[in-house]
């Protein structure tokens, strides 16, 4: 017992002084344009090499839809320098592993290895920028790739067009109106030139940032990060203006189809505010109000007490022109979508009312407490949040100050927020129901 009790001690006091912890960087500008961000951090002999590109779904011609996405592939194809199908075993055979990942806003690429590995890791991210060869074969073979992703995870998935029924009907103008991986005979239409023209537009150095978390000795990085990229050249400043919506101003009711469920769900989805804004720092902290947990309000009402429903959420779904706050829930039995829909809003009509409990409001607070501390564990959590916090955020500090942010939200800030954007007359509802598949 005794151990248990030093342990329970020890990990108090290290979840305190994480919580107090500045995550210490260093930023600065090449001459062309790209963002280099350096975190040091010696405690373990591991290093993230990361590069985020300024391009998400959102951008390009919206007959081409998802080539940001396309890219995410491709760009593993190979360079001039590193063989067809080579880029993931020169990661794995060195110790290292590597991903990537795109949004509607941003891709982002990295690698993690042993800190002797570090220059390896400048050197692919430096070859991805300058060299990629684009052609037709790495075309096709990546084009058939994102088809079998697009079937796995969207196609055949049970709810797996949730989240596109939800932004083609929530957004009209707006590119976030499309599918992030995009529409599959626009990739297949395509011609290689086309790929080609994207690629040098959005994939130079002043349309990224580089961010380097780890082992490292700072001066011997910046040494490196010049050899390995000064010479790449600057391409042209991007400009986008992207469509405004309309506010809704009225309840759009919409149906959505799915041939791969047996069970409908409701969906009352808004439009807020994107996230640089403070407001959306506030719909976070809603969201885990009503559903994180299982004595968030929602699941305890709905799931635990009533058992009309199987599953609800709540989710606030950031990103950087708009947002999504969506509303979710499947039916237990024959409850009526209506009925589920009913009692959502009755959960949330309280909040507009109501101020939320202090008892609740300072389990909010735990709560995002430890949520940002575990978010920004581990040199791979680093890198990825000093990238996002710049490029999209312009505000690489945000990793020691957005705590402070969720801090100074009050109850009453809760309540105002709820008031503006959680109204029924500005959402769109939909009934996600079983598409009848003919015999």
């Amino acid at each position: 017992m005794k151990k248990i009790y030093y342990l329970s001690f020890l990990t108090m006091l290290l979840g305190a002084s994480l919580c107090a912890q500045q995550v210490e960087f260093e930023e600065y500008k090449l001459e062309n344009g790209l963002h280099v961000i350096l975190h040091q951090d010696n405690t373990a002999p591991i290093v993230t090499t990361g590069v985020m590109y300024n391009v998400g779904g959102k951008d390009g011609a919206r007959d081409r839809t998802g080539f940001a996405h396309f890219f995410e592939h491709l760009l593993f194809e190979g360079t001039k320098n590193i063989a067809r199908g080579e880029f993931f075993k020169i990661v794995s055979s060195n110790g290292g592993r590597n991903n990537a990942n795109t949004s509607q806003d941003r891709t982002y690429y990295y690698e993690t290895f042993p800190s002797n590995n570090l220059e390896l890791g400048l050197w692919l991210e430096s070859e991805r920028m300058l060299h990629p060869v684009i052609n037709q074969e790495g075309v096709d073979t990546q084009n058939e790739v994102i088809k079998e992703e697009k079937r796995s995870s969207m196609d055949n998935r049970p709810y797996g067009k949730l989240l596109s029924a939800i932004s083609e009907n929530l957004f009209k103008v707006h590119p976030y109106k499309d599918k992030n991986i995009g529409e599959m005979e626009h990739l297949d239409n395509a011609k290689l030139e086309e790929f080609q023209a994207y690629h040098n537009k959005y994939y130079g150095p002043n349309n990224a940032v580089l961010v380097i978390a780890g082992d490292i000795s700072i001066e011997k990085t910046k040494k490196m990060v010049s050899d390995y990229f000064k010479d790449i050249p600057k391409k042209e400043t991007i400009t986008r203006n992207f469509p405004k919506e309309t506010p809704i101003t009225e309840a759009i009711k919409v149906k959505a189809y799915d041939a791969n469920i047996q069970i409908p769900a409701i969906i009352a989805a808004y439009r807020t505010p994107g996230f640089k804004e403070r407001d959306t720092y506030v719909l976070n902290m809603v969201s885990s109000y009503l559903s994180s947990g299982k004595s968030s309000k929602l699941y305890k009402k709905m799931v635990d007490e009533q058992k009309h429903a199987m599953t609800v959420q709540a989710l606030n779904i950031p990103q950087m022109d708009y947002s999504i706050y969506a509303l979710f829930a499947i039916p237990l039995g024959d409850v009526p979508l209506a009925t589920l829909l009913s009692e959502i809003d009755e959960e949330v009509l309280k909040l507009q009312q109501e101020l939320i409990s202090e008892k609740d409001y300072q389990k909010l607070q735990n709560k995002f407490e430890n949520k940002f501390v575990n978010a920004n564990s581990g040199v791979e959590n680093i890198a990825h949040t000093l990238a996002d916090n710049y490029l999209l955020k312009n505000n690489t500090n945000l990793i020691n100050d957005e705590l402070n942010i969720y801090r100074s939200i009050t109850r009453e800030e809760i309540q105002a927020v709820v008031k503006k954007y959680l109204n029924t007359n500005q959402r769109v509802e939909i009934e996600y129901l079983k598409k009848e598949t003919k015999n």
